[in-house]
């Protein structure tokens, strides 16, 4: 029974032929009390018929309804029918509430009045009309009214509460739809500082093998072993960061690197030929999760772009110092990389080298990179203690 309640709901006309069907029946019941049955059928059977497209032009079906009902009274009039009373009449009574509950109230009281005119030529016209009539035709045009008021009601809180619920999926979908692009960002800056990193130091590693296999045997097998440690390493962080992302984790559970991890970055980067010079200064194992993942991110990428770009000897320094408020990056390198190079600065969610970037607006940070007075680059990168996460 629901289900086919809410099938009638979404066909207005079904259920309006329904209507319009049990009022003829009940009209046709009564034409053994009519003195003319033709002209008591004829007005009978015409006066409900509008109605079965009352919901879907209510403003036409009310003026028709209005004219048979004029016509009816004239038909009454002219073949002298003073006794019968139709049944159908009570469609006026309907499109009253139709047009209140569904068009609007101005339209409402316009039909209210010309109903008013309606049963007034009545009760001229026909004598057989009492007094009581009249009082119940009003009385069932003010129970018309009163109803459709509470439906009217109920509609206009139905379609608010469908409103809001539209504007809630739209921004569930929304924010889903931004978290699933921040969480494919934040894959691909992990993926991408762990796997550049090895590459890069795997390639440089192969490279000088290749040239020393023959001329110094020792110095191509240093490479190599090199080459095999970087890759059991990167092995391990990626494994590391697949897992995590294959979890709903807090940042709590991000790995923390600290002063150990930034030490084994420059161990490998020293192994492959990178002289590094490192000053670690304040407490760096007990800050965030996430703020150690940045230093330790911010660091190795900054090494690995020293050791593509900084020539065939090249040198960096490493200072990383935790303050009261922040942790601050310095990393110089002595120099190699193109005069046509452009200096970025980043500030937050500003230009400059991708993954950083957007690692510092992530947090919170600044970062500038760029050339130093004496031709060096120079990474400068601050993070602060509590990111807060920005937006």
């Amino acid at each position: 029974m629901r289900r086919f309640s809410l099938w009638l709901r979404g066909k207005p006309i079904v259920a309006d032929s329904m209507l319009t069907f049990a009022l003829l029946v009940v009209e046709i019941l009564g034409v053994a009390a009519a003195e003319n049955k033709i002209a008591y059928l004829a007005i009978g059977v015409f006066i409900p018929l509008p109605l079965v497209f009352r919901r879907v032009y209510p403003r036409a079906v009310a003026v028709v309804s209005l004219l048979l009902s004029f016509t009816a009274i004239a038909v009454q009039y002219v073949v002298g029918e003073r006794e019968a009373s139709h049944i159908t009449l009570f469609s006026l009574g309907i499109m009253l509430y139709t047009l209140v509950a569904y068009v609007g109230r101005r339209e409402g009281v316009w039909f209210a009045a010309a109903l008013v005119a309606d049963s007034v030529l009545s009760y001229i016209a026909i004598a057989g009309t009492a007094t009581t009539d009249l009082v119940f035709t009003a009385m069932f045009y003010a129970l018309c009214w009163t109803l459709a008021e509470f439906i009217g009601a109920r509609h206009a809180y139905d379609t608010e509460v469908e409103a809001r619920l539209a504007v809630a999926d739209y921004d569930k979908e929304r924010r889903a739809h931004d978290a699933v692009s921040t969480e494919r960002t934040r894959i691909a800056r992990e993926l991408h500082d762990v796997v550049a990193h090895a590459v890069s130091v795997i390639i440089v590693q192969a490279d000088g093998a290749k040239y020393a296999l023959r001329r110094d045997p020792d110095a191509a097998e240093q490479a190599l072993a090199t080459i095999a440690g970087t890759g059991r390493e990167a092995l391990r962080e990626l494994r590391k960061t697949v897992a995590l992302l294959r979890t709903e984790h807090a940042p709590d559970s991000l790995p923390q690197h600290g002063t150990a991890g930034i030490a084994r970055v420059v161990e490998m980067m020293r192994g492959a030929g990178l002289a590094v010079d490192l000053e670690l200064t304040g407490e760096l194992d007990d800050i965030a999760p996430e703020v150690s993942l940045g230093v330790h991110r911010i660091v190795q990428e900054s090494l690995t772009n020293t050791l593509r770009h900084a020539g065939p000897h090249p040198k960096a320094w490493v200072r990383v110092r935790r303050r009261d408020d922040d942790v601050t990056i310095d990393i110089t390198d002595s120099g190699g990389v193109p005069l046509d190079a452009p200096a970025v600065r980043i500030k937050g969610g500003g230009m400059g080298l991708v993954g950083m970037r957007e690692r510092i607006a992530v947090l919170g940070g600044t970062l500038d990179a760029g050339r130093a007075p004496e031709g060096a680059w120079r990474v400068h990168a601050t993070i602060p203690l509590d990111p807060g996460f920005a937006e």
